[in-house]
């Protein structure tokens, strides 16, 4: 369906107000900045900020939700006759490659991640996105294969899986608050994930291959 008027304003207010946040945040750090100073530069009430955003960590980590979902949607969309852990390496391939700044990959990374750095309440939402990405990935992998509640291998693949992706957007994220080049950073990490592939078992490898037919 069309998206509404009503609708439209609503998404746009709240991207409004995030985008606002971000700048302050990433200017004068997120400790700093208070719900009030972003209600006061947005032109809004304090009230409207906690309706779109709950907690003042939402408004740094607005994106979230697409990111939580990211493994277990390319698992989910693997190729016939592709595993799951190798749907998410090409995956990631593919954003490394392009320099995506899905991976942060792109100009002005380091101050997101000094920010996070600096504020130990985005550190601690930071782990609980990253667990998110990892439950989401279980119950995509239990689905995908028809596993029983009590099987723990769809934890454990979950867990390699999850291992690369975090390896690999822990060191873009330590390289590019260094002031690294983002191109530069992009061919040192796909070394790492022909490097990271070779660690993975075959029993890794082959999990969950989509039926060719």
């Amino acid at each position: 369906m069309a998206e509404g008027l009503r609708e439209r304003k609503k998404r746009e207010t709240r991207q409004r107000i995030s985008d606002i946040a971000t700048g302050l945040f990433l200017e004068h750090g997120f400790v700093t900045v208070t719900i009030a100073e972003v209600a006061d530069a947005a032109d809004v009430s304090v009230n409207t900020v906690y309706n779109y955003f709950p907690a003042k960590e939402d408004l740094f980590f607005d994106r979230s939700a697409g990111i939580v979902e990211r493994l277990a949607r390319w698992v989910r969309a693997r190729d016939r006759g592709e595993s799951a852990v190798a749907a998410v390496l090409r995956e990631l391939r593919s954003e490394v490659e392009a320099v995506s700044p899905h991976v942060g990959l792109m100009e002005g990374y380091d101050r997101f991640m000094k920010a996070i750095h600096e504020a130990p309440a985005l550190r601690s939402r930071l782990w609980s996105i990253q667990q998110e990405v990892q439950d989401n990935l279980e119950t995509a992998l239990r689905e995908e294969t028809g596993a029983v509640a009590g099987d723990s291998l769809p934890t454990l693949i979950a867990g390699q899986i999850n291992w690369v992706h975090q390896t690999v957007m822990a060191v873009i994220g330590r390289e590019m608050l260094a002031g690294r080049d983002p191109d530069e950073v992009s061919r040192e990490v796909l070394l790492l994930l022909d490097d990271m592939e070779g660690l993975l078992s075959e029993k890794v490898l082959n999990y969950a291959v989509r039926p060719s037919e």
